[in-house]
C-alpha cells in the first residue's frame, strides 16, 4: 500500500495483505486483511505506531524511506501479537536510537515472543502522554481487548485514535478510509464475533474511555479507518449490548439423514411461529457466519447425531468455539438422533455451560424420528417463542 496522509504529519504506512484466507491458522480471512501501521512527526520527534506482519517487513520499510525518514525516535507497540509487533527486531537494527513504547504487560511480552532487550523500551502507564512537538500522543492501557496487554494511543491534536485490534476488520481494499459501511459491516461484524466477543465487557470499559475523548478519526490495526467514528461506535454498542434478536441459530450435521430430518421440520416450525432462524450444517459451513449469527441469536439449538457415545466431532468443534466465543445468548438446547446410547446432550450441554444460558430441555430421539418426536420438536419452537417474548428486539 502507497504512503498516505490521514492528517497533517500523520500518514498510513502499512500494507494490505489481499491474499491471506487464514489468519493465525485458525480464523477465516475470505476478503484478506491488512496490517496498519502508522506515522506520526511532531516538529520535535517522530513516532511509528505499530509494525506489521514479518513477511511484509520490506514493504513496511519502503513506506518509511518514501517518507524519507533518516531516523525514527519512538516505536509505539499497542500490541504485542506478532502481525503487530513482527517487524519490531529489524526496525531496532535500522533505527538504533529508537525507543520502544509499550505498556508494562506489552514489554514482558515482546521481550519473551521477539527477544526485544530491555533496555530498549520505555514502559508508559494508563494516561501517559508522549510529546512530540505539536503532537501528543495519550495511550489508553485497555486490558482484554482481546490480549492482556493492549493498548491504544490517542494523538490528541488530530483526533486520531489508534485503536489497535478494537473496530477493525479482516478487509483488503484500496481504501483508506470507510466510504460506504455497507461495504464493510459484514467483515466487522465478523471480526467482532470472532475476535472481540469473548471480552465483551472489556470492550465495554475499553468503548467508555473512547466515549470520554474527542475522536474524530478511528485507525484500527486492521481494514480500513473511520472519518465518522459514529458508524463503527454504534455498531458495537448494538453487538456488546444484552440485546438479542428474535432468531434461533441452528448448528448441525446429520449423518444418515435423521437428525437432518428433525431440523428440516423444527425449522419450518419456527419459520411459521414467527421466528427467524439460521441453520449451517456443520460440514460445510464457514465457522465465521456461524460466529456472526451468534452475536444476534436469542437461542442456539445444537442438532446432532451420536458418534459411537458422543456428538458427531464437527459438532464437538462447533460447540467449543461458541463455548469460547460466549455470545449473549439466552437459550440453548441439544435436538438429535442416536442409535443405542450415549452422552452426546450432556457433552454438548457441558461444551456450552460458558455462555451461561437457560437450557431447555432436549429433543433426542432414537432412530428416525416418529410422528410423536415431531410433534415434541413442535413443542419446543412453541415454548422458545415463549421464552423470545418480551425479552428479544426484532431481527
Amino acid at each position: 500500500m502507497a504512503v498516505r496522509e490521514i492528517a497533517p504529519d500523520v500518514y498510513s504506512v502499512g500494507v494490505v495483505d489481499w491474499d491471506l484466507r487464514l489468519f493465525d491458522a485458525l480464523i477465516g480471512t475470505p476478503e484478506g486483511t491488512s496490517y496498519n501501521a502508522f506515522v506520526v512527526r511532531g516538529t520535535e520527534k517522530t513516532a511509528l505506531i505499530d509494525t506489521v506482519d514479518p513477511k511484509f517487513e520490506e514493504d513496511l520499510l519502503k513506506n518509511l524511506m518514501r517518507l524519507r525518514m533518516a531516523s525514527l525516535d519512538y516505536i509505539v507497540i499497542n500490541h504485542a501479537e506478532q502481525d503487530h509487533s513482527g517487524t519490531l527486531p529489524l526496525l531496532l537494527e535500522m533505527f538504533p536510537a529508537a525507543t520502544v513504547i509499550a505498556d508494562e504487560k506489552c514489554r514482558d511480552l515482546i521481550e519473551h515472543l521477539l527477544q526485544v532487550p530491555p533496555e530498549r523500551i520505555q514502559t508508559v502507564k494508563d494516561g501517559d502522554t508522549l510529546d512530540l512537538g505539536g503532537k501528543t500522543l495519550e495511550f489508553i492501557v485497555s486490558p482484554w481487548v482481546h490480549w492482556p496487554e493492549t493498548m491504544l494511543t490517542f494523538e490528541k491534536e488530530d483526533g486520531i485514535l489508534f485503536s489497535c485490534d478494537l473496530f477493525g476488520s479482516h478487509l483488503a481494499t484500496s481504501e483508506l478510509f470507510v466510504k460506504d459501511f455497507t461495504t464493510v459491516f459484514h467483515a466487522a461484524k465478523r471480526y467482532y464475533a470472532e475476535i472481540m466477543m469473548p471480552f465483551r465487557a472489556s470492550v465495554k470499559a475499553a468503548m467508555q474511555k473512547v466515549a470520554a475523548r474527542d475522536v474524530v478519526v478511528i485507525a484500527p490495526s486492521h481494514g480500513p479507518l473511520y472519518r465518522d467514528p459514529s458508524l463503527i461506535l454504534d455498531a458495537y454498542e448494538d453487538w456488546t449490548s444484552d440485546a438479542v434478536k428474535n432468531l434461533v441459530l441452528v448448528p448441525y450435521v446429520s449423518m444418515h439423514g435423521s437428525t437432518a430430518k428433525m431440523v428440516s421440520f423444527f425449522t419450518d416450525a419456527l419459520i411459521e411461529r414467527g421466528v427467524e432462524v439460521r441453520p449451517y450444517d456443520l460440514t460445510r459451513a464457514d465457522p465465521g457466519e456461524v460466529a456472526m449469527t451468534a452475536v444476534d441469536a436469542a437461542t442456539i439449538v445444537f442438532a446432532a447425531p451420536t458418534v459411537l457415545f458422543g456428538p458427531h466431532p464437527a459438532a464437538v468443534y462447533a460447540a467449543y468455539l461458541l463455548g469460547a466465543l460466549k455470545p449473549k445468548t439466552k437459550f440453548v438446547s441439544v435436538i438429535g438422533s442416536f442409535g443405542w446410547g450415549g452422552r452426546t446432550v450432556q457433552y454438548l450441554t457441558d461444551t456450552l455451560a460458558p455462555l451461561k444460558a437457560e437450557m431447555i430441555g432436549p429433543v433426542y430421539v432414537r432412530g428416525y424420528p416418529t410422528p410423536e418426536d415431531l410433534s415434541a420438536l413442535a413443542d419446543l419452537a412453541d415454548t422458545i417463542v415463549k421464552k423470545h417474548e418480551g425479552i428479544v428486539t426484532e431481527p
